[in-house]
């Protein structure tokens, strides 16, 4: 497999995705939220079917990119720009406080079942329009053409699901203390703000990088 994967463009997709994934958004806020009514432990079961969503989405956007890059390789292009402006315009709508992203505070039943926490997690992760925006923008520059498609495929899914459990598991954990931090009005737009910086980064890296 190492010979089939270019490690060096792994290394850099690693950052990049965990940006993306600690970003605040709706699977995160609801890590957050239900880690602050339920607890940590109970979390796991969101975090389960939010986990196998978010492969569905990736390995379906990889599948369907992959599939038009080999056909029409030109369009790998059109696929970096629009993905560069799109991560753009997040970026300014989280600068202005706006927008599906910007943070909020949400609140969750606490008697909720283990098997409604995981489809709970599992639609959160397959109806969320900014997801497939996501991996579609993100992973066509980050698969090389030139090198076999599976090995590839696998250790981006392998890196983007550790990444995202990580990441609610970070949110979970500090439910309580990021309640606090974000009952203040001026927090959160600073975090808005930092957010958008480094989402702009990211849509110029990917439209011109």
């Amino acid at each position: 497999m190492a010979s089939a994967v270019d490690f060096s463009i792994m290394a850099i997709f690693l950052p990049t995705f965990f940006f993306v994934s600690v970003t605040p958004g709706m699977c995160m806020t609801l890590a957050m939220s239900l880690g602050m009514s339920i607890g940590l432990k109970r979390t796991f079961y969101m975090m389960a079917g939010e986990l196998v969503g978010v492969a569905i989405v990736a390995l379906s956007s990889v599948i369907g990119v992959a599939a038009i890059m080999i056909n029409h390789p030109d369009i790998f292009t059109i696929f970096k720009y629009a993905g560069g402006l799109y991560l753009g315009y997040l970026g300014v709508q989280l600068w202005l406080n706006r927008g599906k992203m910007a943070l909020s505070n949400t609140e969750c039943s606490a008697t909720i079942s283990a098997t409604s926490l995981a489809l709970q997690g599992f639609i959160t992760a397959i109806a969320n329009p900014k997801g497939w925006a996501f991996f579609i923008a993100l992973l066509p520059p980050f698969i090389n053409q030139t090198k076999p498609l599976i090995p590839q495929i696998s250790v981006l899914l392998a890196i983007i699901l550790t990444l995202e459990f990580i990441c609610m598991i970070i949110y979970a954990s500090g439910g309580n203390t990021l309640r606090i931090f974000l009952q203040k009005g001026d927090n959160v737009r600073l975090m808005n703000r930092i957010a958008g910086t480094l989402m702009l980064g990211v849509g110029i890296w990917l439209a011109f990088g």
